[in-house]
């Protein structure tokens, strides 16, 4: 599938800013199911200095300064990229009991490193907390595969929890999201993420966007999309099969596939937010943040 993505993002500020720093991470990632054709950035005004380097998790960061006064900044990511359909599991990540996983990630003296491992701990929108064990506990009964438990956790969160988008905010906690039961996209990603970890296993948060059908008979919504985020899950080497991450959607209830786009992954959204920065002045600030998604040609 060809897709272009437009990720608009807006500031204003009142008073004008008089110097900032940002760093974005707005370029889509290539993958073996994700090829980035073309890609390009544009800010206004334009800024004095711009570098592009690749942050630990193998994310495309740009760091821009603006040194001068500005009441307004414009960040403009327009990408094209070629997806393809993900593979099924094969038979023995199917069939690995969770039990197995964990016990893969326990410390053993020798042990073989596996970069996977740094994705168990607690992040800092992602902490260690006795009820993300109990809340995860009934889907991991003993001897369960453990995607079909990743499967089980995904499926609850998409029953129990309720999508409301002023319900919370990009800083909210994962565990008040937990025990709110509610939240959006970048909640659900969170606690099904703290779930597994709970567990012990390794998983990862991933940001990006989804192509967003309208409803029959009406037309596309230019800007109405946004960004979209949800959680992977590593099963580890086994016999003749690597190790590999497998996705889910919690928001969706569904496996991620051709008509998704990963832009970024970390431990939680902190690592991967597409703006952050510093700036000097601009007491009081408005925001606007619009994403297109939509098959090239239409």
């Amino acid at each position: 599938m060809l897709l272009h993505v437009r990720h608009e993002t807006k500031y204003l500020y009142v008073p004008s800013v008089e110097t900032a720093q940002h760093m974005a991470h707005l370029k889509p990632l290539n993958s073996p199911n994700q090829h980035l054709i073309k890609h390009e950035l544009t800010i206004n005004p334009e800024p004095s200095q711009r570098s592009e380097s690749q942050d630990v998790f193998g994310n495309t960061q740009t760091f821009f300064a603006l040194p001068s006064a500005h009441d307004s900044l414009s960040v403009i990511a327009d990408s094209t990229l070629k997806t393809s359909p993900i593979a099924p599991p094969c038979d023995e990540h199917a069939s690995l009991p969770w039990e197995s996983v964990r016990e893969h990630f326990r410390y053993h003296s020798k042990a073989a490193w596996d970069a996977a491992d740094e994705f168990v701990f607690a992040s800092p929108y992602v902490p260690r907390h006795e009820d993300f064990v109990a809340w995860a506990r009934p889907s991991f009964t003993p001897g369960r595969p453990l995607l079909a438990a990743a499967q089980d956790v995904m499926e609850r969160i998409h029953t129990e929890f309720h999508y409301e988008p002023e319900a919370t905010q990009v800083n909210t906690p994962a565990l008040e999201a937990l025990h709110g039961k509610r939240g959006v996209c970048q909640d659900f990603a969170h606690v099904m993420v703290a779930a597994l970890r709970a567990m012990g296993l390794a998983a990862r948060y991933v940001s990006g966007y989804l192509l967003t059908e309208p409803p029959p008979g009406q037309p596309r919504l230019v800007g109405s999309d946004a960004s979209h985020a949800w959680a992977s899950v590593y099963v580890p080497a086994v016999e003749a099969s690597e190790g590999r991450w497998y996705d889910f959607d919690p928001t969706n209830n569904r496996a991620p596939g051709e008509d998704y786009v990963t832009l970024a992954l970390g431990r939680d959204y902190a690592d991967v937010s597409p703006m952050r920065g510093v700036i000097h002045g601009g007491a009081k600030h408005t925001l606007d943040v619009a994403v297109t998604v939509e098959p090239v040609g239409q």
